[in-house]
């Protein structure tokens, strides 16, 4: 198990993964850093082999966003363009500072690209004002309405009308945030935009993305992030020389949100309610007009150029935005070139490192060089260059517990079987549904003593938690526990996860987290530790480990809609169906299928004060122990259903 001080927290994944190029005064902790300094090229070649200008661009009402161009010396002919529109910043600034590398990786660096990076509408060295996650304006009346898919026609004409060299094509990347800003260009695009890859794309950030998980709000993650990402103040500057991280105070994450208490009040009194874009998070909720407004996914809907989605499994932050990509262009835009690869990655780790392994799990296999290599420069130089290195399918998925990529023609492919497993007497999971008339099992649930969601001091969201090993939270009294007798043959899952739960609660609201694990056995051997630095002192030996394989909570107040939320009627029994989110995962023989269900997952979410509150203000008298049943009898069954692909004979 790595030590708190090499795990990589959300503002690491978020902010620093993202300016290290820029920025070298900011530091990666533990393997992350060694990761992605084996992935840089010299320091020296990005000045060596490329030219860098800055321009800023007029859009059509006349703010003038910031652009720096990288242009190759010496392209033999001429060469496409690649751009980048971040709010995290271009930096260096002047042209006489270069970033370490640029383009999405060192082997699409090496091949011929003009890189341009943006400053978004008011970010650092740009005009205007900064709208998170800007509403796209379908009907423009004037040149005053402005969105960021007007701003990146506005840019890529530009591009091509005036640097020098370039082939009239155009090409979009970009990683979480600037996923976003790809995913909002692809719309009523520029007729040069030929290829746009939006890579763990924000696209609804109340439905799965960063914010809100079924309702329940994503807490430790966007405090971190938060913390430290704030609004512009005056008019175009560029970032600090520095970063300073936010003083928690404590390195025990659990401790510091617990004393946090309600999160108005704790918000205001560590200051960070100051912060607008914070504030959005505790004043909308539900999923309202404000978060529908910025749900990119709406309105994706004829897209010109070719797409391709990226994700990672265990994508802790945006693991649903590549995945809601694809399938909406795949229903709404059929004559779209559409493709989705989703690999075994935290978040953004398909752009460096080599992918071998997240957590204590060993995929056996260098991923991250696997997808720069053989799919993101294929997918570009297709579409860019005119040069087909190889046919690239609907869907690249890789298969973790078989450890494999595999091809498909659409995602989720064809002919699975939806395979039911109840939960039973005996914390046992069977194929087989519950006879009894009246079953249940209960637990008290108290939200002063939550369960958390790792079993060590960790500060802030652990960005590979969703590999973590499950056996602390088993041993807990308020989580329930069932599981499959060992298998006989290999159960593979492609697509979304489905949970059907009959509860009730003796409160008015409360919230159920679900975590499907693969038990190995009790003698699966600990590979040999290939890591970067020294095996910790106390790694985790993997004979019993119990792997998540994928959790999500629901807010039992949406169970109805996510618009409109609704109390329980305490004592009463209720049904609550959502889905997990898409796995690929081959549970293999001699290993064990578990679920396991509580009502809190702490501080990965919220803490539910399981009475019907505007939560962000409820009172601290509000949170109060509530006794939770989860019903199967065969009038009331609790289930999951997983997409089984069936054996080929």
């Amino acid at each position: 198990m790595n030590s708190p001080k090499q795990r990589a927290t959300s503002v690491t994944l978020r902010l620093v993964m993202i300016l290290l190029p820029a920025l070298a005064v900011w530091a990666l902790p533990g393997n992350l850093a060694a990761q992605q300094q084996a992935a840089q090229p010299p320091a020296d070649y990005v000045r060596a082999n490329f030219t860098k200008y800055e321009y800023r661009i007029p859009m059509r009402d006349g703010a003038r966003l910031f652009t720096s161009v990288y242009v190759p010396k010496n392209c033999e002919t001429r060469c496409p363009i690649l751009l980048n529109r971040t709010p995290y910043s271009v930096a260096p600034y002047g042209v006489d500072q270069y970033r370490t590398s640029i383009g999405p990786s060192e082997q699409v660096m090496k091949d011929g690209y003009i890189i341009a990076y943006q400053d978004v509408r008011g970010r650092y060295m740009s005009d205007g004002s900064w709208i998170e996650v800007r509403p796209h304006i379908p009907d423009k009346k004037s040149k005053t309405e402005v969105d960021e898919s007007a701003d990146t026609w506005d840019t890529i004409d530009w591009l091509v009308k005036n640097i020098p060299g370039n082939n009239g094509l155009v090409g979009m990347w970009g990683v979480s945030y600037p996923g976003f800003y790809v995913s909002a260009g692809m719309i009523d695009a520029h007729p040069a935009l030929k290829a746009a890859s939006p890579q763990a794309p924000v696209t609804d950030y109340y439905l799965g993305d960063d914010s809100f998980h079924n309702g329940a709000f994503m807490l430790a993650a966007n405090f971190g992030f938060y913390a430290v990402f704030k609004a512009r103040e005056g008019g175009p500057k560029p970032p600090p020389n520095t970063w300073t991280p936010y003083d928690y105070g404590t390195p025990d994450g659990y401790e510091f949100f617990l004393n946090l208490g309600p999160l108005w009040a704790g918000s205001e009194r560590t200051g960070i309610n100051a912060n607008p874009h914070w504030r959005i998070n505790l004043e909308h909720t539900s999923y309202d007009e404000f978060w529908q407004a910025s749900a990119i996914w709406r309105q994706f809907r004829n897209l010109p150029p070719a797409v391709l989605a990226v994700g990672g499994w265990f994508d802790a932050e945006d693991l649903m935005g590549p995945l809601r990509t694809y399938r909406q262009i795949r229903k709404e835009s059929p004559g779209t070139n559409n493709h989705i690869v989703m690999g075994p990655w935290t978040h953004g780790g398909w752009s460096h490192g080599d992918g071998s392994r997240v957590g204590n799990v060993d995929f056996g296999q260098k991923t991250g060089e696997y997808y720069r290599d053989r799919i993101e420069l294929a997918f570009f130089s297709e579409h860019l260059k005119g040069r087909k290195l190889r046919t690239l399918p609907s869907a690249t998925m890789f298969e973790t517990g078989t450890n494999r990529w595999r091809s498909f023609d659409s995602w989720p492919p064809a002919d699975l079987e939806a395979r039911r497993f109840y939960l039973r007497a005996n914390n046992s999971l069977d194929s087989e549904a519950p006879s009894e008339a009246d079953a249940y099992d209960q637990y008290l649930s108290d939200p002063n003593h939550p369960v958390p969601y790792v079993g060590h001091v960790q500060m802030g969201m652990q960005g590979d938690y969703m590999t973590e090993d499950q056996r602390f939270a088993a041993r807990r009294p308020d989580v329930l526990v069932y599981s499959t007798p060992v298998l006989e043959e290999d159960l593979t899952v492609l697509g979304p996860i489905r949970v059907s739960l009959q509860v009730s609660t003796s409160g008015t609201d409360s919230d159920f987290v679900v975590k499907v694990i693969d038990v190995y056995p009790g003698d699966f051997p600990t590979p040999e530790w290939t890591g970067p630095q020294p095996a910790p002192a106390n790694r985790v030996r993997m004979g019993g480990y119990q792997q998540l394989v994928r959790g999500e909570p629901f807010r039992g107040k949406f169970r109805k809609s996510f618009e409109k939320p609704v109390p329980f009627k305490p004592g009463e029994p209720d049904a609550i169906e959502f889905e997990l989110g898409d796995v690929a995962h081959t549970f293999r023989r001699g290993h064990r299928v578990m679920v396991q269900v509580q009502s809190s997952w702490f501080p990965l979410t919220d803490r539910n004060p399981q009475t019907f509150a505007d939560i962000p203000r409820a009172r601290a008298e509000d949170f109060r122990s509530a006794t939770q049943r989860v019903y199967r009898s065969k009038a009331r069954p609790s289930s999951i259903t997983l997409p089984v692909e069936m054996p080929k004979h």
